[in-house]
């Protein structure tokens, strides 16, 4: 057991070694480098497996936007130029990967009413890149497996009775007490992040509220927030709503600067349905 608490304080005292841009603690056990390669291959990867859209206009309005955000991105998260890919895919999802890779699946456009909440969802996937998060989640993952295996072996040396139920009781605590409120962390970290980022690139960060709005209206039921990995839509946008004192006046100056995109999203034509 000796050995379990040394471990555990090992542990915790690795994630003080770093923090991120909004002042939360972070550990990474991986390089820049072993996160970009395990980035730049999956998406090499998905541009193999899932289609890639030829629609002319909507891939420059895709890329519109992401010039745009990917201009303001600090040379630390990537240096050179960003990869945009646009799936045609209906899942409503976009997402960028370390490594300087972003994708957009199709079925977001549904969602995204204009350049402004394009750039909302771009802006909080490059959040998670500008922050380091799949770096994070990695090591998060690593590390609650170390202790799993840790803590398996001190109770099996141990003279508890129902050992096995005592180890994945400490799963079960481990996956809802550390790794889904760290993910959720994430997902609020990368929507301040990505607020500061569209607005700095020219885009109203008021189109981040709204986005989350519209989300809401494509999901069905959803898990109580404790018991997912991302907060409710209805944190998020009360967090936007309050962060706008902060994030407009980003905005309002690069409109003061002249630098407002005009990215015209083309008209999506609904795709017909298979017999």
């Amino acid at each position: 057991m000796k050995n379990f608490i040394f471990v555990c304080f090992f542990l915790f005292t690795l994630t003080a070694c770093s923090t991120s841009s909004t002042g939360r603690k972070q550990v990474s056990l991986y390089s820049p480098a072993e996160v970009n390669h395990m980035g730049v291959t999956s998406f090499e990867k998905m541009k193999t497996d899932i289609p890639i859209s030829k629609d002319k206009a909507i891939n420059n309005f895709v890329q519109c936007v992401a010039d745009a955000i990917t201009a303001n991105v600090p040379q630390s998260a990537h240096q050179g130029e960003w990869e945009v890919v646009v799936f045609e895919s209906a899942q409503v999802n976009a997402f960028a990967l370390p490594g300087g890779k972003i994708g957009v699946f199709t079925g977001i456009l549904n969602v995204t009413e204009n350049q402004h909440q394009l750039a909302a969802i771009m802006g909080h996937e490059v959040g998670h890149v500008i922050e380091q998060h799949s770096n994070e989640r990695l090591s998060a993952n690593k590390l609650s497996n170390v202790g799993l295996a840790v803590a398996a072996i001190a109770l099996g040396a141990s003279e508890l009775d129902n050992k096995e139920l005592w180890v994945a009781g400490l799963g079960i605590g481990i996956q809802y007490g550390v790794v889904m409120p760290y993910n959720r962390s994430h997902e609020s970290e990368a929507d301040i992040i990505g607020q500061d980022l569209m607005a700095r690139s020219g885009f109203k960060p008021q189109a981040s509220i709204q986005l989350w709005r519209n989300m809401s209206k494509t999901e069905g039921m959803s898990l109580p927030e404790f018991m997912s990995t991302h907060p409710s839509n209805e944190s998020r946008i009360h967090q936007l709503t309050n962060h706008l004192t902060f994030s407009d006046p980003l905005y309002k100056a690069a409109k003061n600067q002249g630098e407002l995109p005009q990215c015209i999203k083309p008209k999506i034509m609904p795709k017909a349905k298979e017999s």
